[in-house]
């Protein structure tokens, strides 16, 4: 049994005018074609729904109770449309953002609790990963955003730069390294502990990479579970450790550790926030995207 909007417009329009052929007009429909869906309506529901009368026409019971559901129907089409109005409109989603360490433990927490707090009707999914594995799932489709370091392929994304954040060693301050100011990497594998962020973490699996690369590996003496926390290990002399400039600024105290610049290449990275080519967004992420320039832009 099927019955389309037209035919439950049509017989709302009967029962407003007790009047087919005005109920024909108002749907939109000629006086047969209205008298042909009133006659299919009847015989799929197996009752008579109006009576013909000299002045017009007059609802059976069953055409009453028809006339009920019909309004409830068209109430409830009001209200999915008032419903998916805000998504229409960009005002209401869900965000999925995909982010490397760095991002995660710096300026993005500034800007996603600034964004959240102005859009109440967005929600925020946050997945970290690895910059290589952020660029395959952006290509793919599987998030609206990804913030990745400068050294990673790009193509074929639209990419927006962030700022730069070089990866330095943090030592305290009566470390052997402290008297250094810059350092390889390969030269402080060997000859050092270091301390690091949880082991599935974007960036500890990008230094291993490196070391395995040089064909070593970190003696890795304790993972915390933050970037502060890794500053505080090393202030207290449990090892030195490889951070972005930027944590290191913000989650150490002052005249507490040593920085030292290290020399490799890699080491030197832009942040870049990319998406998908050509997507269309809601609103809302233009918006978050404002709010990442802003919080990256203060550090």
């Amino acid at each position: 049994m099927r019955h389309d909007l037209t035919d439950l417009r049509l017989f709302v329009n009967v029962g407003e005018t007790l009047n087919l052929t005005r109920a024909a007009e108002r749907t939109f429909l000629s006086l047969p074609a209205a008298s042909a869906r009133i006659k299919n309506m009847e015989e799929a529901f197996k009752a008579r729904l109006l009576v013909r009368q000299a002045t017009g026409v007059a609802l059976t019971p069953a055409g009453a109770v028809l006339l009920k559901h019909a309004h409830a129907v068209f109430r409830q089409l009001e209200c999915l449309h008032a419903d998916l109005q805000p998504y229409a409109s960009g005002i209401k989603g869900r965000l999925r953002l995909l982010a490397n360490t760095t991002a995660t433990n710096s300026f993005l927490a500034d800007a996603m609790s600034t964004f959240l707090a102005e859009n109440p009707d967005v929600d925020i999914e946050l997945e970290e990963k690895i910059s290589g594995d952020i660029v395959l799932a952006i290509r793919a489709g599987a998030a609206d955003l990804g913030i990745v370091a400068g050294n990673v392929d790009v193509e074929g994304l639209d990419v927006m730069p962030l700022f730069r954040d070089d990866l330095v060693v943090v030592t305290s301050l009566n470390h052997p390294l402290a008297q250094s100011e810059s350092a390889r990497f390969v030269d402080v594998i060997d000859a050092y502990q270091f301390v690091g962020i949880h082991p599935n973490s974007a960036i500890q699996t990008f230094l291993e990479d490196i070391a395995s690369g040089l064909g070593k590996r970190l003696c890795q003496r304790v993972h915390v579970g933050s970037f502060e926390a890794v500053c505080r290990m090393v202030e207290a002399g449990a090892g030195i450790a490889v951070v972005p400039r930027a944590c290191a600024a913000r989650y150490s105290r002052p005249q507490a550790l040593h920085v030292l610049r290290l020399e490799d290449a890699w080491a030197k990275r832009a942040r870049l926030l990319c998406r998908q080519r050509g997507r269309d967004v809601p609103r809302f992420v233009e918006n978050f995207i404002e709010h990442v320039r802003t919080a990256a832009r203060a550090g």
